[in-house]
């Protein structure tokens, strides 16, 4: 132990050596090293940006609403390739009871070049919301719905909250803020971030971003199975409208054949599109043609005909 503490100062006396030297010899050089690790060390301190919110339901231990806050996070280290694990960090849970609703907070960060990249792609923007599920489901032993859609809001809670969530930080503790004054310090930035990936849960992207093949939504770091193709099944979509010929609602019948339950079905609608993925047999993306109302969408599965049926009322 104390050859260790020995060798770390003798690296330290170097490397602080080595900086006198370079401020003497060349105090531009110094001065630019300077201010980059201080702009290093400000963007990693940064706090998470929200990107959007979901409204879904924890169905076990205890049936209850939740939101999950999806953000972007530069703590958080992109992967080293398409074909790599995707790094992300699940907050802790914080309960909320107001008036007359009781619900569950939970925030997820990824690295901001992997939201970004997902901004206008719907399908993968799906993949990194089931993988955030996924992730929630299996560190904090919860049961989700698979049903969800994005809020109007893009976060649920406050920004400060978020941050003391992901760094694990009890928002009532006395000494929250001396907590967060010594993640100021660049080494413990650094040290938690950058140089140690491996402390984030990690999930792979399917791999149809790489090869173009369609294939399942989550693959596990393990997982040595072969992506199975998809099918786009058969389906009916129609505006119904009133007897004004005014437009009330979308109404989408999708074929599902060999499937016999809705809890196979995973379902994500917004405004202006839908997506469906199914056990891994189908799925179907569509452009819909009027805006909807994803949090007054329903779903119902008619298991004699194998049928799913959604109705989008419009905005």
């Amino acid at each position: 132990m104390e050859s260790s503490s020995k060798c770390l100062l003798t690296q330290v006396t170097q490397f602080w050596n080595i900086l006198d030297d370079l401020a003497e010899s060349n105090p531009e050089s110094y001065e630019k090293f300077i201010q980059q690790q201080l702009k290093e060390g400000k963007q990693l301190y940064a706090a998470p940006e929200p990107q959007l919110c979901l409204q879904t339901r924890i169905l076990k231990p205890k049936e209850k609403l939740l939101f999950i806050n999806l953000c972007q996070w530069k703590r958080i280290p992109a992967p080293q390739s398409t074909t790599h694990p995707v790094p992300l960090s699940v907050g802790r849970p914080e309960d909320i009871s107001e008036t007359s609703d009781v619900y569950t907070i939970i925030d997820v960060a990824y690295n901001p070049d992997i939201l970004q990249a997902a901004e206008k792609d719907q399908v993968r923007k799906d993949q990194l919301i089931r993988m955030a599920m996924k992730c929630i489901e299996e560190q904090l032993q919860f049961t989700l719905s698979h049903f969800y859609h994005i809020t109007k809001f893009k976060i649920k809670g406050s920004i400060q909250r978020m941050k003391q969530n992901l760094m694990g930080i009890q928002t009532d503790s006395t000494d929250s803020k001396e907590k967060m004054r010594k993640e100021l310090t660049l080494e413990q930035i650094r040290n938690s971030t950058v140089s140690n990936p491996d402390n984030f849960p990690q999930l792979l992207l399917p791999k149809d971003h790489v090869s173009g093949k369609t294939g399942c939504l989550i693959e596990e770091i393990s997982s040595t199975e072969n992506q199975v193709e998809m099918k786009r099944p058969a389906y009916e979509l129609k505006i119904v409208v009133d007897q004004n010929e005014k437009p009330l609602k979308i109404e989408l019948k999708v074929e599902l054949p060999g499937i016999n339950s809705v809890s196979l079905c995973d379902l994500s609608v917004s405004e202006d599109d839908l997506l469906i993925d199914v056990a891994e047999k189908y799925r179907l993306h569509l452009n819909l043609p009027e805006p909807v109302n994803p949090e007054k969408t329903t779903a119902k599965f008619i298991k004699e005909k194998a049928t799913l049926i959604v109705t989008m009322p419009m905005m």
